[in-house]
């Protein structure tokens, strides 16, 4: 058999290596098209009640367990619902920022939705997504990831990819979708026409609540019940139910990082929030009624079951969502009882502020709120003496001496509020 010559073998493997570094200058020219040095969404701060109360009106109206099964329901979300709804979900599941655009006229209408998610080695990925509104059902025509277009299938598919690798169960999430019949885009709203059935409630929950989240809240929830038999009387203070919580998260997260020390707070969090409320697990877990139940106490903070509260829900929105949101949220819980509930309460105000902070610190620096917590901590590590403060103000005593939110005296006095929190060597 006559061998090649060394003449055509050396041109194959120039011609060879000469294609392997064209391909490797391929990659590394889409990197470093696709990847930013600067996020183009920034970050949102303007998260107001008024948005909390358009947001809990509309989970009323649609209330899955209020509507008759397999009846026809519309919800119709304008552009700045989609928008707080997109960048709350990004922040979730990515710690992204997303916004959302709508747009028509004489085309066929659009949604634009644009989102920066974070990178190592302080990079973004930018992304921008377009749907046009096709039939019955929108379809995405259009994908650019930085400076690269991406064609759509790809994009779904590596989607999915990415919903896996950070333990999103797509495939729940699609068959909870299974319920919508019609996505409309309009200039002004997205129209969504579906038919809730008898467990649609508990499909959304499962599409929610990962594999592994499940099991951190079981972990948390058996610990609060081992914590919870042991206490004498019918009320504990939340200092006291933090650190054995928190020291669990140190040994289930031990040589994973802070990544999973903030998940690991997170779902102690949740847990303690929902036993403070006297709400089941249940709730948030389907099949959590079968795990061991911690006995009934009243949870309090300086000797307040209300102030434990505040606190609680405040640091696990704060966790989940960021700041503005949680604080959106505590304001609006103080507007929404001087409306007619127990009154405006600027006491309650610095529980659901020290609940923010701590709830932030939880998940941001969990290393440093964690050790705190391990070396001892009191209520008032947690929280400023705040009973000097007025409460029980109506709607009219609120507006009469303090001019309502943002007015001048408001602000005097929310900022002496902040700072107290500030005094505090845990929010330092």
């Amino acid at each position: 058999m006559r061998m090649p010559s060394m003449g055509w073998l050396g041109a194959l493997v120039l011609a060879l290596v000469a294609l392997l570094l064209a391909l490797v200058l391929a990659v590394v020219v889409t990197a470093a098209l696709a990847v930013d040095a600067a996020p183009a969404v920034a970050a949102r701060d303007d998260v107001s009640p008024a948005d909390v109360d358009r947001a809990v009106a509309l989970l009323r109206r649609h209330d899955p367990r209020e509507a008759p099964p397999r009846a026809l329901r519309w919800l119709a979300l304008g552009e700045r619902d989609l928008d707080l709804l997109a960048g709350h979900a990004a922040q979730r599941a990515l710690g992204a920022h997303a916004r959302v655009q709508l747009h028509g006229g004489a085309q066929p209408a659009r949604a634009t939705v644009r989102a920066s998610v974070p990178l190592p080695g302080a990079r973004w990925l930018n992304v921008e997504l377009q749907w046009r509104q096709a039939g019955a059902w929108p379809v995405l025509e259009r994908v650019r990831v930085g400076r690269v277009p991406v064609p759509p299938a790809l994009a779904l598919a590596a989607a999915r990819w990415l919903a896996a690798s950070r333990g999103l169960p797509a495939d729940e999430v699609l068959r909870a979708l299974d319920d919508v019949e019609r996505v409309v885009i309009t200039p002004q709203r997205v129209v969504v026409g579906y038919r809730p059935a008898a467990d649609t409630l508990a499909r959304l929950r499962a599409a929610l609540v990962t594999s592994a989240q499940q099991a951190r809240l079981r972990a948390h929830a058996e610990r609060l019940a081992a914590v919870a038999s042991g206490v004498r009387g019918d009320e504990v203070s939340l200092a006291a139910l933090l650190p054995p919580l928190f020291a669990l998260a140190a040994q289930r997260s031990a040589g994973g990082g802070a990544g999973d020390a903030a998940a690991e707070h997170l779902a102690a969090l949740l847990v303690l929030a929902l036993y403070a409320t006297q709400r089941p697990l249940s709730l948030w877990v389907p099949g959590a009624d079968v795990w061991p139940a911690a006995r009934p106490l009243a949870v309090t903070l300086h000797g307040r079951h209300d102030w434990a509260l505040h606190f609680l829900v405040s640091a696990v929105v704060a966790a989940e969502a960021g700041t503005p949101l949680a604080d959106a949220v505590g304001l609006w819980k103080e507007i929404d009882d001087a409306r007619g509930g127990s009154g405006f309460s600027f006491a309650d105000l610095a529980a659901d502020r020290a609940g923010t902070r701590f709830g932030e610190l939880a998940v941001r620096e969990p290393l440093r709120v964690r050790d705190a917590l391990l070396r001892g901590a009191t209520d008032a590590d947690l929280m400023p003496d705040a009973r000097d403060l007025p409460e029980f103000l109506t709607d009219a005593q609120f507006r009469r001496r303090f001019g309502g939110v943002g007015a001048p005296a408001y602000e005097r006095l929310r900022e002496a509020i902040e700072t107290r929190l500030a005094a505090l060597p845990l929010y330092r």
